[in-house]
C-alpha cells in the first residue's frame, strides 16, 4: 500500500472523523480527567502543525501533530492510525515527518504524553522503536499514574 503524508488542515470532515475515532478509542482506557485531547479547532491553532497520512485513493489513514511550546521544545500530539493499517509502518512514517518538521524548526527536544494502561501498548512500541525514552512528567501534565511520558533529544 502506498501512503503519502502531507501537512493539512484538521478542519476537514475526514480528519474530524479520525479525531472522533481516536477519542472513542481512548475513552474507556483511563479516567476522563486524565485524557488530554485536542479538538480539531485546537489542532488548527498556529503553534500546531498537523500531518495526515493518505492512501493512493486519498483516504485518510492516520494523523499526527507537532505542537511547538518554545524555541527548543515541541510535543507530539494526536497520533492515530486506522486500525486496518496498524503494523504497516504508517505510524512510524508519521512520527518521522513530525521529527523532520521539528528539526526544520530548530527544536532540540520532543516530548509526548500517552496512556499508561492496557490498550496503549501499540503506541509505546512506535515511540520506543523510534528512539523515545520514558521520562518524568512533562509540561503541565499531572503525574497521575495514568500517563506515560516520553522524550527524544536532538543535537
Amino acid at each position: 500500500m502506498s501512503v503519502s503524508i502531507a501537512c493539512e488542515s484538521p478542519l476537514q470532515d475526514d480528519v474530524r472523523a479520525m479525531v472522533a475515532a481516536l477519542n472513542a478509542y481512548l475513552r474507556p482506557l483511563s479516567p476522563r480527567e486524565f485524557q488530554f485531547q485536542m479538538t480539531a479547532e485546537e489542532m488548527a491553532e498556529p503553534d500546531t502543525t498537523v500531518f495526515i497520512a493518505r492512501d493512493e485513493t486519498g483516504r485518510a489513514l492516520g494523523m499526527g501533530a507537532l505542537k511547538v511550546h518554545d524555541q527548543q521544545l515541541g510535543e507530539v500530539k494526536r497520533m492515530f492510525t486506522d486500525p486496518a493499517v496498524r503494523g504497516t509502518g504508517a505510524g512510524r512514517a508519521l512520527l518521522r515527518v513530525i521529527e523532520r518538521e521539528a528539526g526544520q524548526k530548530g527544536l532540540k527536544r520532543l516530548v509526548l504524553e500517552t496512556g499508561a494502561t492496557a490498550g496503549f501498548e501499540p503506541a509505546w512500541r512506535v515511540y520506543e522503536r523510534a528512539g523515545y525514552r520514558q521520562c518524568g512528567a512533562v509540561l503541565d501534565y499531572p503525574d497521575s499514574g495514568y500517563s506515560r511520558f516520553y522524550e527524544k533529544k536532538f543535537d
